[in-house]
């Protein structure tokens, strides 16, 4: 077994690593402003374009960084160091949509991948949280296409995108869009059809650079190439995301551990308090050791987990497995960022100190692309169903 960083991974963590110093910049103005100009987004847009690591997830025959798994996790890493969630202005594009045919690659994916387009996945609903099996949004078939009726909420990044990838449910016309079940099928939804309308937009704990739109959606209509996929194929399209995103929440919340307790570290060694600086303190050395080993625990098997998806294995398995890498490590970095505020005392409470943006990040960690309830009963069912060994082993070589 090698744990060692290849020559590879090394170029890329200083990639990311060098990247991340320059949209760092923009923290003070993000958390300031509430988000980001266009001028200043387009600033980091050309950076991004710069360092190639433009949609890490995508192929690199498409104009995307071809990043293997485990290659992604090292950049995520190093990415989710920023606050104000700086990391989603390297954009990574959803992956279902590498179900895209070559039409509509073409038309969204190509350029989104070149910076010049921004997709948001709309899946939650007001009674659709955790489980997008209780989705009512509906796709009615009309004529050679389709009408889309319902509510999204939590839409991430809703408000730059111009492109939604939409959940909903697809009934027959006699149905009328009434009565229960239907196939589950994302749809490829641009923003400016008529009867796409912003609800509104809530105001949020964190300072993200983007907002989390409501959107409403009143007989929009798109044609049969705005299916994405197969009608019907809804739902594993979007488990595929949530396993692919989980690991990579996973990854980001270490980098911000790590940067949280590199700053409070920092801090403990040169704040005086009884004549000594605290870092000389054993209640304050008992909490930076404890972040140390929330950090490293979870990032030795966050990288486990994204070898194992790299070198190929049961998907079932894989994805308990991200499961159980994202309720580690979320809820670890959780606990860092807490002691490192606690370290920095009246100073870690104020907004101007990046470990108080930290704390207030790192919480919907626990909630988005799953809760932490969600996580554990996807690995209790996969040890219910299929046992402890593959959960627990590491894959077998072949």
């Amino acid at each position: 077994m090698d744990f060692a960083y290849s020559p590879r991974l090394l170029e890329l963590k200083q990639r990311a690593a060098d990247l991340t110093a320059k949209i760092t910049k923009f923290e003070d103005e993000c958390e300031a402003g509430n988000g980001l100009p266009a001028e200043s987004l387009a600033v980091i847009r050309d950076e991004v374009l710069a360092s190639g690591l433009q949609a890490v997830n995508m192929p690199a025959e498409w104009g995307g960084a071809g990043l293997s798994v485990l290659e992604q996790v090292v950049v995520q890493e190093e990415l989710g160091r920023l606050t104000n969630a700086l990391w989603d202005t390297v954009w990574r594009p959803a992956n279902a949509l590498r179900a895209c045919t070559p039409q509509q690659r073409e038309r969204y994916l190509v350029p989104e991948i070149q910076g010049r387009r921004r997709d948001a996945v709309a899946v939650t609903e007001a009674d659709a949280g955790s489980d997008p099996q209780g989705i009512e949004t509906v796709a009615t078939p009309d004529g050679d296409g389709y009408r889309i009726n319902g509510e999204k909420w939590f839409v991430t990044v809703g408000d730059a995108a111009d492109f939604l990838i939409v959940l909903a449910l697809v009934r027959p016309v006699d149905a009328g869009g009434e009565g229960e079940g239907g196939a589950p099928t994302l749809f490829l939804v641009d923003k400016d059809l008529p009867g796409v309308a912003v609800k509104r937009v809530p105001r949020y704990m964190h300072t993200f650079v983007y907002e989390h739109p409501e959107f409403v959606f009143q007989d929009v209509r798109v044609g049969a190439d705005a299916v994405l996929g197969e009608v019907g194929g809804g739902y594993d399209l979007t488990r595929d995301w949530f396993t692919e995103e989980r690991l990579m929440i996973g990854a980001r919340t270490i980098g911000a551990a790590e940067r949280a307790l590199a700053l409070a570290a920092g801090w403990a060694k040169n704040r005086v308090q009884g004549g000594k600086p605290i870092a000389e303190h054993q209640l304050i050395q008992g909490m930076l050791a404890d972040c140390a080993v929330d950090i490293a625990v979870n990032r030795a098997y966050v990288h486990q987990v994204a070898w194992e998806f790299d070198a190929g294995g049961d998907r079932k398995t894989l994805h308990a497995k991200a499961a159980l890498a994202k309720l580690s490590a979320s809820e670890a970095a959780g606990r860092v960022v807490d002691r490192c505020v606690q370290i920095f005392g009246g100073r870690g409470y104020m907004r101007d100190y990046p470990v108080e943006r930290l704390y207030r990040e790192l919480r919907v960690d626990r909630i988005w692309e799953g809760t932490s309830e969600i996580q554990r009963l996807v690995v209790a069912n996969e040890i219910v169903k299929r046992g402890v060994v593959d959960l627990l082993s590491f894959r077998t070589a072949s």
